[in-house]
């Protein structure tokens, strides 16, 4: 179960792990764009630390390929799908067991695998999304993180002000073959945790999100 508050806006998108030479590239790669990016070096090295982490330990163990773990800022994304309750928290489990994890959001979902062509859907709105972001002159698409899944989009990351994390979420909206968009992104400075509001129809509504 999720220990945090979240936005969720009905609404898309992934960026999908895939393989030991991504994660190792991941790794590397992660000091590289964190002086374009609103966290640290250290923050940045820090997460990539951790998700590379998670991904050894669920894949020490059976029924876990096809969990999709995304970090930021000690936050813990875990999507995909699993065979059974028990394996979902048991993920969960090995979320928390890592060093410096902070916070856990558990998005998995307990299904059969979907297949080859539902996994492609689901990156060409990951691509999608992030082209739309990239396309705004107020969001800062770079301090996104984007995993989709059976077209429901998790966004992650730091925004600047409410307004640009309003924007971004309205422009993941919209793009075509997203039902979802549920958003675990942070306010900077004050990073505090996400309200928690939910919208339907692309439309932002208030009250709290019920899990």
């Amino acid at each position: 179960m999720s220990r945090l508050a979240l936005l969720s806006l009905a609404m898309c998108a992934p960026i999908l792990s895939s393989g030991c030479v991504a994660v190792v590239a991941g790794a590397a790669g992660a000091v590289g764009v964190s002086a374009a990016q609103d966290r640290s070096m250290g923050q940045a090295l820090d997460d990539s630390t951790l998700s590379n982490d998670i991904k050894t330990r669920l894949l020490s163990e059976e029924g876990f390929g096809e969990v999709d773990v995304e970090v930021a800022q000690g936050l813990v994304l875990l999507s995909g799908r699993v065979n059974t309750p028990e394996q979902r928290v048991r993920a969960e489990d090995i979320a928390w067991s890592a060093p410096r994890t902070q916070d856990v959001a558990n998005e998995i979902n307990i299904e059969p695998a979907g297949g080859f062509l539902a996994n492609a859907a689901d990156e060409l709105v990951t691509a999608r999304v992030r082209a739309s972001l990239m396309a705004s002159k107020t969001v800062k698409s770079i301090n996104y993180n984007i995993e989709t899944y059976n077209g429901v989009v998790y966004l992650m990351g730091i925004a600047r002000s409410q307004e640009e994390l309003t924007e971004a979420a309205e422009r993941a909206s919209v793009v075509t073959g997203v039902k979802r968009v549920v958003s675990y992104v942070r306010i900077s400075p004050e990073r505090t945790r996400p309200s928690s509001n939910t919208a339907n129809n692309g439309e932002l509504a208030g009250g709290p999100a019920t899990n």
